[in-house]
């Protein structure tokens, strides 16, 4: 059985909202309901362009009087100043607050219980007094989260049985679980959450109301316009570079996104994908020969 692990993300930072027009601010423009987000419950959205594509994808929290939203660090300006533009007299504070927190991810068979956690995605409580811990709120990503003030140290996850590990083992039990990561996998500008499986994400609630981008993504999964999906793929060579064209009886079926050792994601047309599986042809990257996972297939992280 593989044990107890926490890892810290390094690569996440933390943005944080308060203001008494917070919660209707975030709510009008991001793709999940952000008034489900409370002291024991935490969501996963994006932030659309008017036409519905892809800009960040996040974790939104709430801790006190503020939303706190765990995004990558890389791109955490552009999401600020892309917030603010939408603010006019809203009475709200963005600032960012990674020097506060620090991102953990933890993993292992037992971690919900470690810290009396429901499976419920998205499920949260207090760390410590100070600190969060929940549920990942994307149910196909094993684990829990953590925001934990940078003046702690991670006496609290040692004392439950977290060892240290390292980023690979995170992206290995991402890899397996199907789950892109972000605007290294979407490209910001162009990809659409419906190609990504964000509704099984439980990345963007079709009930709320509006939001920035929100009718072409409604209207791309009432009428069926979906035209590439992600899937997990394995290798038979070395992993290409993200962005990479995939083949399939000479014509471009798609591109490889992250990968791990021999295991990929792949944002493939659904049509070319279908016709290699029908016809037996194979899904190439030059000499290197993918394979779909079978539905079901993963890893115990």
């Amino acid at each position: 059985m593989i044990g107890l692990r926490s890892i810290e993300l390094e690569k996440r930072g933390v943005l944080a909202v308060t203001g008494e027009d917070a919660l209707e601010f975030l709510q009008s423009l991001v793709s999940n309901d952000v008034s489900l987000v409370d002291s024991e419950h935490t969501i996963y959205a994006a932030l659309l362009t008017p036409q519905g594509k892809f800009l960040h994808d996040f974790m939104i929290s709430r801790h006190g009087d503020s939303y706190l939203i765990d995004c990558a660090l890389e791109r955490l300006v552009d999401l600020a100043q892309r917030l603010i533009t939408y603010r006019l007299r809203a009475n709200i504070e963005l600032f960012d607050a990674t020097e506060d927190w620090r991102v953990m991810a933890l993993l292992g068979a037992g971690a919900a219980e470690a810290f009396e956690l429901t499976n419920m995605p998205g499920a949260t409580a207090p760390l410590n007094g100070d600190g969060l811990i929940y549920r990942d709120p994307r149910p196909a990503m094993p684990g829990l989260r953590a925001l934990l003030p940078r003046s702690q140290d991670l006496a609290a996850l040692a004392e439950r049985g977290f060892a240290v590990a390292s980023i690979e083992d995170y992206e290995q039990c991402r890899i397996a679980a199907g789950v892109p990561d972000g605007s290294h996998d979407m490209t910001v500008g162009k990809s659409t959450l419906m190609e990504f499986g964000f509704e099984a994400l439980h990345g963007v609630d079709f009930s709320k109301g509006c939001y920035v981008g929100q009718e072409l993504t409604a209207r791309t999964k009432y009428r069926g316009l979906v035209r590439r999906q992600l899937k997990r793929v394995t290798l038979d060579g070395a992993l290409p570079p993200v962005g990479t064209p995939i083949m399939v009886n000479g014509k471009e079926a798609g591109e490889i996104c992250s990968g791990f050792g021999d295991k990929a994601l792949a944002l493939l047309r659904i049509d070319r994908s279908d016709e290699a599986a029908a016809k037996g042809f194979p899904l190439t990257v030059g000499t290197t020969t993918l394979h779909l996972a079978e539905t079901g297939e993963s890893e115990t992280c």
